[in-house]
C-alpha cells in the first residue's frame, strides 16, 4: 500500500473557520490547464453609457438621479432585500416553522464613473478610494443600533447574477449575524480561547514557512488559496496584522488592500484572458457590541471558472447533496495563479 499523498490520494480538507469539509479528488485533473484554451471575445463597453443607471448623471429606478460623481458614490439600493422599517416580530408553529423579522440597510457602491471598468483595469488609487468608501460605510451603518453585522461584497460577472456591468459592489447591514459569519464567530472564539492567538494568524504563520499556497503578497497582506478551499481557483487575502475588521486598519494597510485587491483580480483576469466572474467579500466582525476580539478580517474570493473562460464548476449532484468536492488541488490553483504576470492582459 503507498503512502498517502495529499497529491495523488482523494482526501476530505477541513475548514476550521466554518467546520465544513470539501472532498478533493487530485487524480482527476492533475493538468487541468493543458490543452486547449477558449477565450471568451473582449467585450468593448463605452465609458459613459446612457442607458447605465449607475453611470454619473443617469435615472435610476423611481426618478432617482445620480450626481455628476467623479469617483466613487453610494446609494440605498432602489431594490433592496433588507429595509430599516420593518416592525419586530416572530412566528413559531410546533416547534417546526420558525421566522423572524429582519431589519437593514442595503447600499450599493459605485467603484468608478466609467462604465468601461472593472476593478482589476482601475488604477491602484482609485481603487483605495473604494476602500476608503467601504470603510465610510462600514462606520456609518455599525453605528446604527439595530445593526449588527455589515457584509460588504461585489458580484463581477453575468454568470454571478450581476445585473449591471458598470463596476459596482454592494453592501447588506442587518439586524441579526448572518449564517456564515456566526460560524466564522463561534469557530475562529473557540481557537481563540483554546490557543490564545488568532487562528487566521496562526494559518498565515505556517502558510508563509512553505509558500506552496500563497499566490501573491504585499508588506502588509498576503493573497493565498486556503487548504480548504472548495472553488478551483478560490482564494483569500488575509492582513498580516491582527485585525478585526477594515476601520482598524491604518493608512498603509487601506493602501496595501488596494494594491493587493488588484493584484489577485489582475491574474484571475489573466488566467484565461476574459473578464473573470468571482464573488468577493470582506468577513470581518459582527458589530453586535460583542468582544470580538478573536476575529481576524479577511477577503474572500469564490470565482467559479474551471479550465477556460467557458467552462464552469458547478455544485450539483454531490455537492449539492453531501458535500462540496473539487478535482484541482489548492496548491495547483495557488501555482498556476502565482505564475501569472500582474500585468492586464489588455495592456
Amino acid at each position: 500500500m503507498p503512502t498517502f499523498d495529499l497529491s495523488e490520494h482523494p482526501h476530505r480538507r477541513y475548514n476550521p473557520l466554518t467546520g465544513s469539509w470539501v472532498l478533493v479528488s487530485p487524480h482527476r485533473a492533475k493538468r487541468p490547464w493543458q490543452g486547449q484554451v477558449e477565450k471568451a471575445p473582449v467585450e468593448l463597453r463605452p465609458a459613459y453609457d446612457p442607458k447605465c443607471y449607475l453611470c454619473p448623471g443617469n435615472e435610476r429606478a423611481g426618478g432617482q438621479q445620480n450626481p455628476e460623481y467623479t469617483g466613487t458614490y453610494s446609494f440605498v439600493n432602489d431594490f433592496s432585500a433588507l429595509l430599516e422599517d420593518v416592525p419586530e416580530g416572530s412566528y413559531e408553529k410546533k416547534g417546526i416553522f420558525r421566522a423572524e423579522s429582519q431589519r437593514g440597510v442595503c447600499k450599493v457602491i459605485c467603484f468608478s464613473p466609467r462604465h468601461d471598468l472593472t476593478i482589476p483595469q482601475m488604477e491602484v488609487r482609485a481603487i483605495r478610494k473604494v476602500v476608503d468608501l467601504w470603510v465610510e460605510e462600514y462606520e456609518e451603518l455599525s453605528s446604527k443600533d439595530f445593526i449588527n453585522y455589515v457584509q460588504i461584497f461585489e458580484n463581477k460577472g453575468a454568470i454571478m447574477g450581476c445585473s449591471n456591468l458598470h463596476p459596482h459592489g454592494q453592501i447588506w447591514s442587518q439586524s441579526t449575524v448572518p449564517e456564515v459569519p456566526a460560524l466564522k464567530t463561534y469557530y475562529q472564539q473557540k481557537y481563540h480561547k483554546s490557543h490564545g492567538s488568532s487562528l487566521l494568524a496562526d494559518c498565515l504563520r505556517e502558510e508563509l514557512k512553505g509558500n506552496e499556497r500563497i499566490v501573491t503578497a504585499n508588506d502588509r497582506f498576503v493573497a493565498l488559496v486556503p487548504f480548504w478551499a472548495v472553488w478551483p481557483f478560490e482564494t483569500m487575502i488575509i492582513p498580516r496584522r491582527h485585525v478585526q475588521n477594515i476601520s482598524q486598519l491604518t493608512d498603509e494597510e487601506k493602501s496595501a488592500l488596494a494594491d493587493i485587491y488588484k493584484r489577485v483580480t489582475v491574474r484571475y483576469d489573466n488566467l484565461f484572458e476574459v473578464s473573470f466572474p468571482y464573488s468577493a467579500g470582506i468577513h470581518q466582525s459582527p458589530t453586535d457590541g460583542q468582544d470580538h476580539r478573536a476575529w481576524h478580517m479577511h477577503v474572500s474570493f469564490y470565482p467559479p471558472l474551471l479550465r477556460s473562460a467557458t467552462v464552469k464548476k458547478f455544485m450539483v449532484g454531490y455537492e449539492m447533496l453531501a458535500e462540496p468536492q473539487r478535482d484541482i488541488t489548492p496548491e495547483l490553483s495557488a501555482a498556476r495563479l502565482r505564475e501569472l504576470p500582474e500585468r492586464h492582459y489588455t495592456e
